[in-house]
């Protein structure tokens, strides 16, 4: 580091200290931290009140980067209290907007063409300026109008200059406030570099938009806006426009109950579909990132940050919504668990507990009546107080979901969630079962079978190797010998029913996989049925015959 890089950095530094003591938390950059019990740390009642506001003001002060850093903590229940992401979830990303000459600069070393050229007509006034980038309306060579979010040219000096800096106050306030010791600082902070550095890329972006505009193909309700790849780089971002406000900008004054309520249905169910329908969701659903087009009609922008679940999770996180739906209390630390959230077996009884007390306030209640916000806030402050591990896409998804129904109680106050969602989650729950759902897991079931098959030879070579290395010691007690017997016949039996099992899912399965042409019949090629019912007929005979001789 040069003499005036040096000199900038603790000058930034002291800035930091400055903004932090007005906003009453100086105590980091004391030397005597929060050892002191005199130090204003934040303990008495009335500190931790406001100490959310607080936090979220010093950060809007500090400038973007310390904005964004904010946003992350955001999602990080597991370290920051409840009251404090509240307000760090009002944090907005936004910063003076770049002169045209230094957004010329930059396209054209990405684009190696001049402005003039990339663009037919290139707007000079920024729709929006961020941290990292800014967003201009303009029209390409043939008159498509598009929009074009372009990279600040030091934002990657910038922000990293900046991630340096929260390294080094990361450790200063591990170091000098004790009760922050349990707390991973350094590594929140590599989170955040890591995020910020995939940030900086905008192909990962315009891949996101991509895959989300594939989702909802031929869907008429939502638009996902085309990438133009020819004038897109990893610092120039040229998607197609979508005309219409942002929410954020509608006039929602103006439009009628019906109108607003359906506004607020199409957006939840865009969101149930993301979730629970493509496993791959918007994980910000900000009124500026989603367009109105009309009230049953929205646009999507912004993929920067998006949540991707698997097909084993969503099922998962429909049977837990059905159950809370449904107020089957016994059922959800079940559920909690298929979703990974693991937790001691000591605090079984007492997370069974908390789940009942909280669940037993909505007994009887209608669902006019019952205000999702309230129920997920309440279900992971429980999760949270327990100190039970929760994966990481499970914290993005709550955080998705409590912004979206914030935004959707915004549009209709009389809008309940739980009404569009009871239905939705009852659609996904009938198609888990569907026989094409069903075609596909014979399918992708058959080539466990056929691979723990073809391990058979390979492993009963390798015992009979070690019988005649005499690597394998077997004793025999003569007086068990009876009983071993028995137990060997049974284990011989099951053996055989495992393979006949295996064979008839093989059978149907590489029938059903094959064979393309003509007609089929839950999936499976209508010339592979009689093959499976005659395995089935073969398989319940030997069922029944293990039965009667009482080997089973």
């Amino acid at each position: 580091m040069g003499h005036g890089e040096r000199r900038r950095t603790l000058a930034r530094l002291r800035e930091i200290a400055q903004v932090a003591t007005r906003h009453g938390f100086g105590y980091v950059f004391s030397r005597r931290g929060a050892r002191d019990p005199g130090d204003p740390s934040g303990d008495t009642p009335e500190e931790r009140a406001t100490r959310g506001r607080r936090l979220r003001e010093m950060l809007e002060e500090l400038g973007p980067t310390f904005v964004k850093f904010g946003q992350l903590l955001s999602t990080r229940p597991d370290v920051v209290p409840p009251d404090v992401i509240a307000e760090l979830r009002k944090l907005q990303d936004e910063a003076r907007p770049e002169s045209l000459d230094a957004v010329r600069e930059v396209v054209e070393q990405e684009l190696g063409l001049t402005l003039e050229q990339a663009f037919e007509y290139f707007d000079p006034t920024p729709l929006g300026s961020a941290s990292v980038g800014q967003v201009h309306a303009a029209r390409l060579p043939g008159g498509q109008e598009v929009v074009v979010k372009v990279q600040r040219p030091d934002a990657s000096r910038t922000l990293n200059a900046d991630i340096d800096l929260l390294y080094r106050l990361a450790r200063l306030a591990k170091d000098r406030v004790k009760r922050l010791s349990f707390i991973d600082l350094e590594g929140l902070v590599d989170e955040f570099a890591r995020t910020v550095r995939q940030e900086l890329d905008y192909r990962n972006e315009a891949r996101n938009d991509e895959a989300v505009r594939r989702n909802f193909d031929g869907n008429p309700h939502v638009r996902v806006p085309r990438v133009y790849w020819r004038q897109t780089t990893g610092r120039v971002l040229t998607q197609e426009r979508l005309h219409g406000p942002t929410l954020a900008h509608v006039e929602l004054d103006v439009m009628s109950q019906e109108e607003r309520r359906t506004l607020a249905t199409r957006i939840a169910e865009t969101w149930m579909q993301m979730v629970f329908g493509d496993g791959l969701f918007h994980a910000d659903p900000h009124p500026a990132n989603i367009i109105v087009l009309a009230p049953d009609e929205i646009g999507l922008i912004d993929f920067g940050m998006v949540g991707v679940l698997s097909q084993s999770d969503r099922e998962s996180a429909i049977r837990l919504f059905s159950d809370v739906l449904g107020q089957e209390t016994q059922r959800l630390p079940r559920d909690l668990k298929a979703l990974g959230i693991r937790y001691p077996k000591d605090l079984e009884d007492e997370f069974g507990r908390r789940l009942e007390d909280m669940m037993s306030r909505y007994v009887g209640m209608s669902m006019d009546e019952l205000d999702v916000r309230e129920i997920l806030h309440e279900l992971f402050g429980v999760i949270y107080a327990l100190d039970i591990t929760l994966p990481s896409r499970w914290i993005l998804l709550d955080k998705a979901l409590a912004t979206l129904a914030g935004v959707a109680l915004e549009i209709s106050p009389d809008f309940n969630v739980f009404e569009t969602a009871r239905p939705y989650a009852r659609r996904l729950m009938f198609a888990k079962y569907s026989p094409e759902r069903i075609s596909q897991r014979v399918q992708t079931d058959v080539g466990r079978y056929a691979s723990a098959l073809l391990e058979y030879p390979l492993q009963l070579g390798e015992l009979l190797e070690e019988f005649k290395d005499g690597e394998v010691h077997v004793a025999i007690d003569l007086e068990e010998l009876k009983e071993a017997s028995d137990k060997a016949l049974i284990a011989a039996n099951r053996l055989a029913i495992a393979l006949v099992s295996a064979a008839v899912i093989l059978a149907s399965g590489i029938i059903g996989t094959f064979v393309t042409e003509g007609p089929r019949l839950f999936g499976l090629a209508l010339v592979g049925v009689p093959g499976f019912v005659a395995g089935l007929v073969l398989f319940g005979w030997l069922v029944i015959g293990m039965v009667r001789s009482g080997n089973w």
